[in-house]
């Protein structure tokens, strides 16, 4: 599978400085990465192509307000992640069931639960320390092999993988202690 790269830093640089071919450039090179994120992170795929869509737009409409051109990445994550959360809060709103078969009911919970439990998932990566998030993506959710992952970042291929591990780590506690709060304040996990 040929795996798809960002756009190169010169021509993000073109794009934030207003050059219109570059813009279009950027914003076609990014689509098969932003498409990724929002199938890995909306609930339908409907969602996911409309989220992929809205975020594209905001490229296109916003790419001045990108600070540095490494962190496209993961401005595009964090915009991908906020539109399907809100297509996911928006289709809890608007949801009514259409018929009051309880298998339909029971459909519509799960759909609801897939929605909230992928909003969690986004949640906790964008919660990542900024390296940790981005060995997680690259390695996750595009795709790309450890090595790859290590060489574009310049790291060690154990160091990659240190990170990588620590992400996972810290994403799974995330989720874990989400899922079961300690009202009490303290650590369960070693109690037998």
């Amino acid at each position: 599978m040929a795996e798809a790269s960002w756009p190169g830093h010169q021509l993000i640089v073109a794009a934030q400085g207003g050059d219109v071919d570059s813009i279009a450039a950027l914003v076609s090179g990014s689509h098969p990465n932003i498409q990724r994120f929002a199938r890995s992170l909306c609930a339908t795929p409907e969602d996911a192509e409309d989220a992929a869509q809205e975020a594209l737009i905001i490229l296109y409409r916003k790419i001045g307000m990108l600070r540095a051109s490494g962190a496209l990445a993961s401005w595009m994550f964090r915009i991908v992640r906020n539109e399907c959360l809100r297509r996911a809060r928006k289709g809890m709103r608007d949801h009514t069931p259409v018929s009051p078969e309880i298998a339909a009911v029971a459909s519509a919970e799960d759909e609801v639960l897939q929605r909230l439990e992928a909003g969690r998932v986004a949640a906790a990566v964008a919660a990542l320390p900024a390296d940790q998030r981005q060995v997680l993506i690259m390695r996750d959710i595009q795709g790309y092999s450890g090595r790859m992952v290590a060489d574009a970042l310049g790291l060690s291929t154990a160091a990659m993988k240190s990170r990588l591990h620590r992400a996972r780590a810290t994403v799974r506690e995330s989720l874990h202690t989400v899922t079961h709060p300690d009202p009490g304040g303290h650590d369960d996990r070693n109690e037998t």
